[in-house]
């Protein structure tokens, strides 16, 4: 009779760890300015924020990333799901629905994942995105720019300009 009353029928706990489990300090509604020699390039906006001391990073989510000219006047505005930075060589990296759009609204880059590599002055992914920017439509499997897409190399480029010109590989 106490044989059959020790059976285990109900649910055990799983051995998964959430971030917030196993982050140093966890930070709601985050704000934080980077700055180099004084002047802001970025402001860095995140629902919750889990830093983890060991690699000196954040986890973000619901991340906002506003990126400004060495005047000060703002250049674009990231918005991801998620997010890492870290502190130790400011790169960054957006993952889940990324969506870049200029300051003056002309400007849509659209992927799933987007680094910054601060050292490299470089924005890339190695996943689809599409580039919007008004007729012009670009996509393609990959890319490597500069933040204000002046050197553009891409994988697999598709798209249409707006006068009806093919790019190349169409």
């Amino acid at each position: 009779m106490l044989v059959g009353a020790c059976t285990e029928s109900g649910a055990r706990p799983t051995a998964v760890v959430a971030a917030a489990d196993t982050a140093d300090q966890v930070l709601e509604k985050v704000r934080h300015h980077i700055t180099v020699d004084g002047v802001r390039k970025s402001l860095v906006e995140a629902d919750t924020a889990y830093y983890y001391e060991g690699s000196q990073s954040f986890e973000l989510r619901a991340v906002t990333v506003s990126f400004f000219s060495a005047d000060g006047s703002p250049t674009s505005v990231l918005n991801a799901r998620e997010g890492t930075y870290r502190v130790a060589n400011g790169s960054m990296e957006g993952r889940g629905a990324v969506v870049v759009r200029s300051a003056d609204g002309n400007r849509t880059l659209r992927t799933e994942l987007l680094q910054y590599d601060p050292a490299r002055n470089e924005i890339s992914t190695d996943q689809h995105y599409t580039y919007d920017e008004g007729g012009n439509h670009l996509e393609g499997n990959g890319f490597r720019s500069d933040p204000n897409f002046q050197k553009v190399q891409t994988a697999q480029p598709r798209g249409r300009a707006a006068e009806g010109v093919l790019l190349p590989g169409q």
